[in-house]
């Protein structure tokens, strides 16, 4: 597709543009007030779908025009071996970018999961005013135990170079999931095997924003987290949610899981008072 073009599907528009020396495909659903959503590590908008966790459906009915992209690199989206472009500060670069390509002429919702809540996070804290509320996903380990999953995908970007993808891949299915994700399909890596590396050294570089950044924002900000994950612990849920003021609502099953569309939809179209404090956004668990 050439730049910005798209292509009707159904109630879907198909997009991409150009931006440090990659190319960013993405999706439209929908119409009114715009809402984006960013990915987690590794996945990808067809990946997500085949996996069946995340139901947007609800969204789009509440009024919102949503748009998914492809990270970087992942998806349809280019990238190359540059490790600093998949570090969260650079990837929320991607995401400010992708709001401008869309003309976005007034603070827009987003939402992310894993490295998209990164993604999110590290965009809101760098240009406030673009954002008009906040959705984190299973936030990832962040601050004080981020430095041993650090260790392990420095490791993982190491095997990849030394014994190939497989490898890697070989050692992740040995782990237990979470029971609220037990049964997902498993999906491959979208990134390519030459640029996977430098997709798991950024990651490793990364953290999330300093807490006290976070405490200085002021968007209404829901978090939806899952019990049990070592790798998106419920202490990084709790800690964002505190210092954001924002409602925490806690999975255990896949089934739960699947209402996380229907909460969404819910806390984007409640009604903000003008000292930025959205009703109801206590405690769920």
């Amino acid at each position: 597709m050439g730049e910005g073009e798209r292509e009707g599907g159904g109630a879907v528009g198909q997009g991409s543009f150009p931006h440090r020396g990659a190319r960013l495909a993405y999706e439209v659903a929908g119409s009114g007030p715009l809402a984006v959503y960013a990915h987690g590590g590794f996945a990808g908008r067809a990946a997500e779908d085949r996996m069946g966790l995340f139901d947007w459906a609800p969204v789009v009915a509440a009024g919102r025009r949503l748009v998914r992209y492809d990270a970087r690199a992942h998806g349809r989206s280019t990238g190359g071996p540059v490790d600093g472009d998949y570090a969260y500060p650079a990837l929320a670069d991607d995401l400010l970018a992708l709001l401008d390509h869309l003309g976005a002429r007034g603070p827009a919702d987003a939402m992310g999961a894993s490295m998209g809540c990164g993604t999110v996070l590290h965009a809101a804290v760098r240009a406030p005013w673009r954002f008009s509320r906040l959705v984190l996903l299973i936030p990832p380990t962040a601050w004080t135990t981020r430095e041993a999953y650090a260790r392990g995908t420095r490791e993982a970007a190491e095997t990849v170079e030394r014994e190939g993808v497989d490898a890697w891949l070989a050692g992740r299915t040995r782990r237990t999931p979470p029971p609220a994700v037990a049964g997902v399909p498993d999906v491959p890596p979208t990134p390519h095997e030459r640029v996977l590396p430098s997709v798991l050294r950024g990651l490793a570089m990364s953290d999330l924003p300093p807490p006290e950044s976070l405490a200085r924002l002021r968007l209404p900000s829901l978090v939806l987290a899952w019990a049990d994950d070592p790798g998106h612990p419920l202490s990084t849920a709790e800690t964002a949610a505190r210092l954001l003021g924002a409602g925490l609502h806690v999975s255990r099953t896949r089934a739960d899981v699947r209402t996380w569309g229907e909460r969404v939809a819910e806390f984007l179209t409640r009604p903000v008072d003008p000292m930025g404090a959205t009703p109801g956004a206590g405690d769920d668990r």
